[in-house]
């Protein structure tokens, strides 16, 4: 019932995006393989919704039944099948989120927004509170610090994406067609081509990307969306902070963003990633950067016709005129030709020939740095301005200074991870045979490493490549490793580059000594330098993903909060500006969920105006592959890093946090216990692996780094946080978001002191809500013919009871009837979602138990095969992976 609800509440103009891209492919299987291949697909279909729509019925059963019955062969192209179908309704579902997005931007005007769902109300909303100049004071320093990283989550290929992209875009023209009135015939025959290519088009990739090319698969996206679009989140700001004089003055809005990256820097259990490696890296960014500061000054150049007898130049533009003459006579002369008596111009074009000479490395013209061409560009603009043409001043010639200022030179600063056992093995290793002496490959590499730093800083500036972060850092001295490291790399401490050691802190253990490892770190001579030097400020990095797998993830929550905290104490007694960076996945077992949520929920004073992430895997296209999508995911993060700081949030916190602190405690012992009877019984880690595609996972190629620190499942300490938590997602269970959780909250037994905290406590709310999303993706009948892989019914009756037990004990929280009943968007795309997703999981299972039982050992090849696509789609599916 409630899935025939869900379908008739989907918008109309998505509910034809769906037909009519259904339709097409059902339209392509039969012309590419068959009226049979529809069939089969079909008769599946239909089989999973009734036993969706009907759990009392034998329909699983008769689905189960009819998947054993396929051919191998056929099996594969049903999977195929499916998984087109999810790559073609998310696709719909996306361009029907722009669709609104637009529609309520034409309509509304920004205040009119939820204050954390958009960048002017929260402004509107800090000064009721703050006062206009200090929200001013606030907006001047808000810092929001994305760092993409390349975790192996994103399933589909390259190739794949780039179909999805076009069919996204002609699903775009029918939309601007249909309403026009103009023919769609060809459309219609260009989305059938595209969606033809799509299925032909091979879904699994032949090799494991190298580390560059996982550089350049998210390259794709800064010059796709970035690049433009946070310039124009600046100048919405602007717009709304100066109103009617915005575009005539000055702007207030300071560019807040800076993109980090992890991606050939991050070397943590990552062989792939070398100083070669690390260097490339840094190149291939630039060259981006480059090309985009170069194609952004041609364009403002084409807008400065301006002559001189209406905008005459200043005497300082004059001046650099003839300083750019003396760069070069031939590009002067060629220039002052296409621009004669357009003096702005001609300036202007001169400079995007000088951006062009820095990406070729031309001595002759190159900028030595990017605050050489800001320096240049307001020059430019203060002659405007002298002139009387402020518009022009600020308009296309501010969104190309926010750039620059925004990217610089190497578009995203570069952040090199080593593992802290790594930093040891390689004294221990130099003090055995001296740093000249014969030293193990590690050890040479994590020397050249340092050297690489300093190559990068040489080039694109410090700003390149200075943050150095220390997984499992577990003591001062694991930060001291690093300044000794490098000194020992340049022969002493004269030439080394500028650090920044940056600890994180992942296990629980870990987040419970913060404090002592912060506060023995300040003793560090190399510490203190750069506190001096940079303002005394500090960087922390919190492990979400680690501590989920170490504790679960309620104690991991809590424990989380509790540090940060403390850390917050720490640098408010230490006079520090703190910076909290927070290492957040996209699957909700490893911090994931919406982020602006998660904002507003953290203690008061760890925001402070600035927020830095990881924006991993398949979340980085989620959030940032289409243009309108990422302007709003931007605009809510900052939002809600804006209203973070002030008192209205900030005391509801910390009221919070210690009206509910006992509860806190209950809900921590009891999840933690029940969390660790499961993970630490005997012979979990190789059951797990047995009853979940963990082993497959490892095979496939989708990341350049490896699933696993070891070669075994001996240990889930050997295991990566990564493939823990998509394993338990391809099994429809989501252990990893919910575990423990049902146990804690039957233990404290309170439903109106539970309710209470649901309404009061954003932590808890926060918490709640996400396990239930996670919830929604679950499937209890599904979930137990992937337990029953493995001979253990003492493990698999507890998954399953704690399964119903969280289900139980949400729904009375939030009193609903069913998960995600309330929201609505949401739950309407579980619910229609869900049939299909089982129908690829039962192919699945299919493959499993015939690589389990070994009777089909001809036939491993194929079944790895028929698992691996299955993979693709159920990601597809649940639109979540690790």
């Amino acid at each position: 019932m409630r899935r025939g609800l869900a379908r008739h509440d989907v918008p109309e103009p998505l509910r034809n995006d769906v037909r009519v891209l259904g339709e097409f492919l059902g339209r392509v299987l039969r012309e590419s393989v068959g009226q049979d291949l529809l069939d089969d697909v079909e008769h599946l279909r239909e089989l999973a919704i009734r036993a969706h729509d009907e759990p009392d019925s034998d329909a699983l059963e008769q689905a189960e039944a009819l998947v054993a019955g396929l051919s191998l062969e056929r099996a594969e192209q049903v999977a195929r099948a499916f998984t087109c179908y999810f790559h073609l309704a998310n696709t719909a579902e996306e361009y029907h989120r722009v669709r609104v997005l637009r529609e309520r931007e034409a309509s509304l005007e920004p205040n009119d927004l939820a204050p954390d769902d958009s960048l002017p109300a929260a402004v509107e909303r800090a000064r009721e509170e703050l006062g206009a100049d200090a929200v001013r004071e606030l907006v001047q320093r808000l810092e929001f610090r994305p760092v993409l990283t390349a975790h192996p989550t994103e399933a589909r290929r390259r190739a794949v994406s780039n179909s999805i992209r076009r069919i996204a875009e002609l699903v775009g023209e029918r939309d601007i067609r249909s309403r026009g009135g103009m023919s769609i015939a060809e459309n219609d025959r260009r989305l059938l081509a595209e969606i033809e290519t799509l299925w032909r088009t091979a879904p699994l990739r032949a090799a494991k990307p190298t580390v560059l090319d996982e550089v350049r698969t998210v390259l794709n996206v800064f010059d796709s969306t970035l690049a433009d679009v946070l310039p124009a989140v600046y100048r919405r700001l602007d717009d709304w902070l100066l109103g009617d004089e915005a575009g005539t003055q000055a702007p207030e809005a300071r560019p807040f963003a800076r993109l980090g990256s992890w991606i050939g820097g991050d070397r943590d259990g990552n062989p792939n990633v070398t100083a070669e490696v690390t260097r490339a890296a840094a190149t291939l960014a630039s060259e981006h950067a480059l090309t985009a500061l170069e194609a952004s000054a041609v364009r403002t150049a084409a807008g400065l016709t301006l002559g001189t007898d209406m905008t005459p130049p200043s005497a300082e533009l004059a001046a650099l005129w003839q300083r750019q003459r003396l760069l070069s006579e031939e590009v002067t002369a060629r220039v002052a030709g296409e621009a004669p008596n357009e003096p702005h111009r001609r300036v202007v074009l001169v400079l995007a020939e000088r951006i062009a000479a820095t990406r070729r490395r031309d001595a002759d013209l190159a900028y030595g740095s990017p605050q050489e061409l800001e320096a240049d560009l307001l020059v430019v603009q203060r002659s405007l301005v002298e002139a009387g043409a402020s518009r022009s001043a600020y308009g296309d010639l501010q969104r190309l200074l926010w750039q620059v200022q925004t990217f610089g030179f190497h578009l995203a600063e570069l952040e090199v991870r080593q593992h802290s056992q790594v930093h040891e093995s390689a004294l221990a290793d130099i003090e055995a045979n001296g740093v000249d002496g014969t030293l193990e490959p590690r050890t040479l590499e994590v020397l050249d490493t340092f050297r690489a730093l300093g190559t990068v800083q040489r080039r694109f500036g410090i700003a390149a490549a200075r943050r150095y972060i220390v997984s499992f850092t577990q003591s001062a001295e694991h930060l001291a490793a690093v300044y000794r490291l490098a000194e020992l790399a340049y022969g002493g401490p004269d030439d080394v580059p500028v650090i920044d050691a940056i600890p994180l802190f992942e296990t629980f253990a870990d987040l419970e000594a913060s404090v002592d490892i912060l506060e023995g770190a300040l003793a560090i001579p190399q510490v203190q330098k750069r506190l001096a030097e940079n303002g005394r400020r500090v960087e922390v990095m919190l492990g979400y993903s680690d501590s989920s797998k170490d504790v679960g993830p309620v104690s991991a929550t809590l424990a989380l909060d509790t540090a940060q905290q403390r850390i917050t104490e720490w640098a408010r007694k230490h006079d520090i500006v703190l910076t909290l960076f927070h290492g957040r996945g996209g699957a909700l077992g490893r911090g994931g969920g919406p982020a602006n949520r998660a904002v507003l929920a953290q203690p008061p004073g760890s925001v402070d105006g600035r927020f830095k992430l990881t924006e991993q895997g398949e979340v980085i296209f989620a959030r940032y592959g289409d243009p309108v999508i990422a302007a709003r995911h931007i605009e809510q993060v900052v939002a809600a890093t804006l209203l973070a700081s002030t008192p209205s949030v900030e005391q509801r916190n910390a009221a919070a946090s210690e009206r509910f602190a006992d509860l806190a405690k209950q809900l921590d012992v009891a999840s933690r216990t029940r969390f660790h009877e499961l993970v630490k019984a005997e012979g979990f880690p190789q059951w797990f692996a047995e009853v979940t595609p963990l082993e497959e996972v490892g095979l496939l190629p989708i990341g350049s780094r490896p699933a696993r620190r070891g070669l075994s499942v001996s240990s889930l300490d050997d295991l990566r946080a990564i493939p823990w938590v998509f394993s338990w997602s391809q099994a429809r269970i989501n252990l990893a978001g919910w575990y423990g959780l049902g146990t804690a909250l039957d233990a404290v037994g309170d439903l109106d002191e539970l309710r209470a905290a649901y309404a009061q406590w954003p932590l808890f709310t926060t918490m709640i809500d996400n396990v239930e999303m996670s919830l929604a993706k679950t499937d209890e009948r599904i979930a137990a013919r992937y337990l029953a892989l493995a001979d253990r019914p003492d493990l698999a009756d507890k998954v399953l009871s704690e399964m119903v037990l969280t289900r139980r004990s949400v729904l009375a929280i939030t009193d609903s009837d069913a998960v995600l009943s309330r929201r609505r968007i949401l739950g309407r795309a579980v619910q229609l979602r869900s049939p299909y997703v089982d129908a690829l999981s039962l192919l699945q299972l299919r493959a499993l138990r015939g690589l389990r039982t070994g009777d089909a050992t001809e036939q491993a090849d194929d079944l790895r095969r028929l698992l691996l696509l299955t993979v693709n789609g159920v990601a597809a599916g649940v639109q979540n992976t690790g």
